[in-house]
Parts: structure tokens; C-alpha cells; sequence
């Protein structure tokens, strides 16, 4: 039986409009009715579904199908953002939406945030091409990331069999800004790796949100993966750092993930392996362990001793 917190109405968010350069970018944000937030969550959306879909998707009788509720519920303000390309944000012809252009959106974001908030450093969560977009923006502004976690991560691409089967797509993605997707490519990311991880019910509600504000994606993201990794240096993140990754994830290799765990610099780092989990993880069935390690890593004491 589920309690009736977990079940209460979901909480009100707010739109937000700010720039960068003259591309308008939409950033979503949801916080506590009174009180000093426990700190500022950014969630960063991946290379498929823009960004409400992805953290604040409502499921009837799944409590805390919204991580932006469960973050709320405990005290935090919660924000998320729209790339260029996606959801509500700008998608003039021309848009790459790069695993670069993601990082320099999210400059733009975090100076709007910090301006109008005034809230001090980050947590950032950032999945699959959004972990690559967030850990682009760490090493660019480490000084605006207090933690940063990245699910659903590839460094060096090595390892992942999601990434050798786009590679056959490649030359779709180079002729085209864009391609389309539709109801049957949202259930293949759930069911390309493991099948049995997510909910029907669940699914079914990711894809009218994702559809309902897109009808294509850009192709950017997907050609960094394909072509230009590694776009990051572990040694350039001096934050605290948490690396997710799902036990049925396609995308996230594990042994690369591990070598890419053990450069980073800061001591206070953790490595997570989420069982019966694969890709999206806040839509599977197991996302309130999602939720638990992520909590307990945003949440965490920061270490008075380093020796």
C-alpha cells in the first residue's frame, strides 16, 4: 500500500525564459512552498525527449513518478532545461544541438538560475548524452557544480553495444538535421537492452509526453557519440562526483565507465550499479532506488577531514 504522501497532488511548477546568444531557451522549476531550499537541483535531459518528460513525467498511482516532486518533497528546488532543438526551447534550422552547444545551453541556464535565485552551487544530474552535457558544463564552470551524478555515462564509447548499432545509422545522421520518431521508437529504448524493466503503463506516459513537444530529435548528440568520443576529461571535474549505471544500460559500458571512475581527482566519488535497471532510469521499475542513491549522494556530509 502506498502512503499518502507519496501519493499527494503533484506540485505546481513554474516556467522560466531566458537566452543564449539570441536562441530562447524554456527552463522549468519546482520548489518548496516556504523555507530555505535544502539546496538547487539541475536535471539535464538526454539525446531523445526534452526535459519535462524526463523529470517531472506525472503517472497515475506510481508515487514519486516525478523526480522533481521527490527532490521538492525533500527540500530542494528543482530546476530543468530545454537544449536548443528540444521541447520548448529554440529549434531553428541550423540547430546541431551538440554535446558542446548542450554544455554552453547549460551556461546560459545556470547564469539565469544564479542570477534570479541567488542560490550558490548546484547538484546536477545529467543522463546518458545529459550526463555528457553536464560533465562538459563541470569542467567549463566547476565553481557553479557542489556534486555532479551522471547516469547512463559513455566516455570512450568502448563497450557499447547501443553505440556499435547507431553506427550503422551514422550516415542517416550526417544527411539529415534531425529524424523523426514516434510511439514505437520510445518502447525500442526500454526494450532494446532488457525487456521487462519498465512498466507499460509508464512507458506509455513517457511517450505522449516526449511526443507531445516533439516529433523529431536533433541528430547532434548522436554523432558526437558515434564519432567524437571521448568529448570529456575526467581529470577536469575537481567536483564531488557520483557515476550511475543501470545493469542492463546498452549504452554505458561497464568497464569503460570504471576506467573513466578511476581518473577522476576529487577522493570523494562513488560508483553506482543499479540492478534490473537499464536505460531512462526514473522510468523503471526500480526508480525509487534511482531516487534513494541519488539522494544519498546529494545529501551526503561534506568530508571535515581530507588528510
Amino acid at each position: 500500500m502506498q502512503s499518502a504522501t507519496a501519493l499527494k497532488p503533484a506540485i505546481a511548477g513554474r516556467e522560466h525564459w531566458t537566452h543564449n546568444g539570441d536562441a530562447e531557451l524554456f527552463l522549468w522549476q519546482k520548489a518548496p512552498e516556504a523555507g530555505a531550499p535544502s539546496g538547487t537541483v539541475l536535471f539535464v535531459h538526454g539525446s531523445s525527449m526534452a526535459s519535462q518528460p524526463t523529470f517531472d513525467l506525472q503517472v497515475p498511482g506510481r508515487p514519486w513518478s516525478s523526480a522533481m516532486d521527490y527532490f521538492v518533497d525533500k527540500g530542494f528546488e528543482t530546476w530543468t532545461v530545454d537544449m536548443r532543438g528540444y521541447g520548448r526551447s529554440d529549434k531553428r534550422p541550423g540547430t546541431q544541438a551538440t554535446i558542446a552547444e548542450g554544455a554552453q545551453d547549460l551556461v546560459a541556464a545556470t547564469d539565469y538560475i544564479l542570477k534570479t535565485r541567488d542560490c550558490g552551487p548546484l547538484y546536477v544530474y545529467g543522463i546518458s548524452s545529459g550526463a555528457l552535457r553536464a560533465a562538459a558544463f563541470t569542467e567549463r564552470c566547476p565553481d557553479r557544480v557542489k556534486r555532479l551524478a551522471l547516469d547512463a555515462f559513455v566516455w570512450t564509447g568502448e563497450g557499447s553495444h547501443t553505440l556499435e548499432n547507431r553506427r550503422k545509422k551514422l550516415p542517416d545522421y550526417r544527411a539529415g538535421e534531425r529524424r523523426p520518431i514516434d510511439k514505437a521508437f520510445v518502447y525500442s529504448i526500454f526494450n532494446r537492452d532488457h525487456p521487462g524493466t519498465a512498466e507499460d503503463k509508464v512507458i506509455e506516459a513517457f511517450a505522449d509526453g516526449i511526443l507531445a513537444l516533439d516529433d523529431s530529435m536533433p541528430n547532434g548528440t548522436y554523432i558526437d557519440m558515434c564519432t567524437n568520443l571521448p568529448v570529456i576529461d575526467p581529470t577536469r571535474i575537481p567536483v564531488p562526483a557520483l557515476v550511475m549505471r543501470g545493469e542492463y544500460d546498452g549504452i554505458a559500458g561497464f568497464d569503460d565507465l570504471v576506467e573513466f571512475f578511476k581518473r577522476l581527482p576529487n577522493s570523494d566519488k562513488q560508483f553506482a550499479m543499479m540492478p534490473g535497471i537499464s536505460h531512462a532510469s526514473f522510468q523503471q521499475k526500480n526508480y525509487m532506488l534511482v531516487l534513494h542513491i541519488l539522494h544519498a549522494f546529494f545529501t551526503q556530509p561534506e568530508p571535515i577531514y581530507r588528510g
